[in-house]
């Protein structure tokens, strides 16, 4: 393994293509995001210094139909894939601790998608920097509206009418390409759910 830094926007897997390299990020996010036809995006999961990438390789795949990229600048580690495997051949105990997190990343994706079919966009986004806030260094999150809305699947506007909502409430305080979370049990409140146990135990979980 080796070092590195982990600009905003670099591309750690690309979609349909093989996976050279796996990353376990230390303090920045990134995001595994999927993609229509027609260019329409949204996230289906984060990954932080709870995870890594590479989740296809784990279960036994060399590529995904997802890609993956950094939204929040970070740096972390870097393994070459076919380290990876012969580390996994070798150890008893690697395996099963992988296995582990690529359920609870299943699982993180699985509760997006019914968040994403059932929750207001307010409580999507207030669910969503809850699960950033979890993952980054302090309460400030450095993020665009129109990342937002890929992130969220949603057109800007409406992003930005949320976050102006949760401004108002006194949950968040945002300005360009910032936002700092102000009252973190205001936002797990407004979620209504959207952020419960699920969300929390990925994490415990995996910060263990």
């Amino acid at each position: 393994m080796h070092h590195v830094e982990l600009a905003i926007k670099a591309r750690l897997e690309i979609a349909h293509q093989p996976i050279e390299h796996v990353y376990f990020p230390e303090t920045g996010i990134a995001s595994v995001v999927a993609a229509m036809t027609g260019g329409r995006q949204s996230e289906v999961g984060i990954i932080g210094r709870d995870g890594m990438t590479g989740v296809a390789v784990v279960l036994g795949q060399d590529r995904s139909p997802n890609e993956t990229y950094i939204q929040v600048a970070s740096n972390g580690w870097c393994l070459p894939v076919e380290r990876l495997r012969i580390a996994i051949a070798e150890s008893q105990t690697l395996r099963p601790s992988l296995l582990r997190y690529a359920h609870a990343f299943l699982v993180q994706s699985s509760r997006t998608a019914l968040v994403n079919g059932h929750s207001k966009i307010e409580e999507r986004l207030a669910r969503w920097l809850l699960m950033v806030n979890d993952r980054a260094e302090g309460d400030i999150i450095y993020l665009t509206h129109e990342f937002l809305a890929t992130m969220l699947g949603s057109r800007r506007p409406g992003v930005t009418t949320a976050l102006q909502m949760l401004e108002y409430r006194g949950l968040v305080h945002a300005k360009r390409g910032e936002i700092t979370i102000v009252d973190r049990t205001g936002m797990i409140k407004l979620t209504d759910g959207a952020y419960g146990e699920e969300e929390q135990h990925h994490f415990s979980a995996g910060a263990d």
